[in-house]
């Protein structure tokens, strides 16, 4: 099964083995010269298979499609790309981006977000956006790995913050140095198994932080943790 998809503005020629993956890419579809293509193989599935926690459990269609994005985001880094694990929302056409292991509810927070603002916000991507560096800023890509729920748009928006989340009680928030957000921020990103590709992800997210402000949120699931968080990074 082959097509040809736009996503974070590369087009891509996709071979796959099962057709699910198209289906999962639909709205994405594009013509035009290829910037480069990617092929899945039975043996990319297995791959897949024994690196997931309980991977004997899902089909090996739902496998391929990660083993997809896995190829596309070992490329990305060549033009100035990568993924990040985080959910982005865009308020008033400025982009805000929360991360956070698993579980911890960014995906939570991200939708008091869109909640409180109604119109005004829209969820660039829920769960795997792409984040590319140009000479005028950072800008987050909405792409068909949005999250269980299926929360995004094929859109982009200049990102203003990046806010990394810690569940507490209480709601706080603060600006953060570069060398206080490095490790949560690479905690989040894709780490290229191709090594000038990590390398140039590793320059990729220097230069991420020269153009966004950076905060950490301490916070619980009220509308007050949305209030706090708000307030502050609307001022970067």
């Amino acid at each position: 099964m082959t097509g040809t998809y736009k996503i974070a503005d590369e087009i891509i020629f996709v071979e796959s083995v099962y057709p699910t993956v198209h289906e999962y890419y639909r709205g994405y579809e594009a013509s035009g010269t290829p910037d480069f293509s990617v092929k899945t193989s039975v043996e990319d599935i297995v791959f897949e298979r024994e690196r997931t926690e309980n991977g004997e459990m899902f089909p090996d269609s739902y496998l391929e499609e990660i083993a997809m994005y896995r190829k596309i985001c070992e490329k990305m880094p060549y033009y100035d790309t990568f993924l990040f694990h985080g959910s982005c929302i865009a308020v008033d056409g400025e982009g805000y981006l929360f991360g956070a292991p698993s579980g911890t509810g960014k995906s939570t927070h991200a939708k008091l977000w869109c909640d409180n603002l109604g119109e005004r916000a829209v969820m660039v991507n829920d769960d795997k956006p792409l984040l590319r560096i140009c000479g005028d800023g950072a800008y987050a890509y909405g792409t068909p790995y949005n999250g269980k729920h299926r929360r995004g748009e094929n859109t982009k928006v200049r990102l203003k913050a990046i806010c990394m989340l810690s569940q507490s009680p209480d709601n706080g928030i603060r600006e953060i140095t570069r060398s206080e957000a490095y490790p949560l921020i690479i905690g989040q990103t894709y780490r290229p198994y191709d090594r000038e590709a990590f390398v140039k992800t590793l320059d990729l997210v220097d230069r991420l932080f020269e153009n966004v402000k950076l905060y950490s949120l301490r916070c619980n699931m009220e509308k007050e943790a949305f209030e706090v968080s708000y307030n502050k990074m609307r001022e970067a």
